[in-house]
């Protein structure tokens, strides 16, 4: 009941009611990311949701578009701005999400919505973390973000899958409050975000 119908419920209520109370926060973040990224506030970007469904995530824009001279986009870290910096990590920068809740692309918590092009690096276990919703944040963001491995991050997805209930999503919920306090694995060892997925090493 409450994978199927109820979970969904919530997500709206919460979703609708979180967006209006803090929409003078996202507001003031807007204007100030379209001066810092020269006039672009939002980044959007394809994603798979539930069944793979294909979808347009939006979230706020950390990063410039600056490229090297063969018109290439330069690392995440050379283009992630400060104040860039400052919103991914207290996590603000997935305040836009919301919207992609209430409409029924995401829910509140559930496996992150990865890249399109990832879809045909899985293997037939991974797959399986496209068989809810993806979310805002996850049993693989309070258990490490993207300081874990990819296979970790799998393990993680596909395992909340499998024990999906409202008082799972419950503890993921107060853990991420927890988290975004702390400010953990918002980065990978080796990049300021997480490293592509290349597919899985036989």
């Amino acid at each position: 009941m409450y994978r199927t119908h109820t979970k969904r419920i919530l997500d709206f209520i919460l979703s609708l009611f979180g967006f209006i109370v803090i929409s003078p926060i996202f507001l003031v973040i807007t204007i100030i990311l379209f001066f810092a990224n020269g006039g672009k506030s939002f980044f959007f970007q394809q994603r798979p949701g539930k069944n793979e469904k294909i979808f347009k995530v939006i979230k706020f824009k950390t990063m410039n578009d600056k490229k090297d001279n063969e018109g290439n986009l330069l690392s995440d870290a050379e283009r992630m701005t400060k104040i860039g910096n400052f919103v991914r990590s207290t996590s603000l920068d997935e305040i836009p999400q919301l919207l992609n809740v209430i409409k029924g692309d995401m829910s509140l918590i559930g496996p992150r919505p990865l890249l399109v092009e990832y879809l045909p690096l899985y293997n037939t276990e991974q797959k399986r973390r496209h068989e809810v919703r993806p979310g805002i944040t996850g049993w693989a963001q309070v258990n490490g973000r993207n300081a874990i491995s990819w296979q970790q991050k799998f393990e993680y997805d596909v395992w909340y899958v499998d024990n999906l209930s409202f008082t799972l999503d419950i503890k993921i919920l107060f853990l991420t409050i927890k988290k975004v306090f702390v400010r953990e694995g918002i980065s990978s060892k080796t990049n300021a975000t997480m490293e592509k997925f290349t597919g899985n090493r036989l």
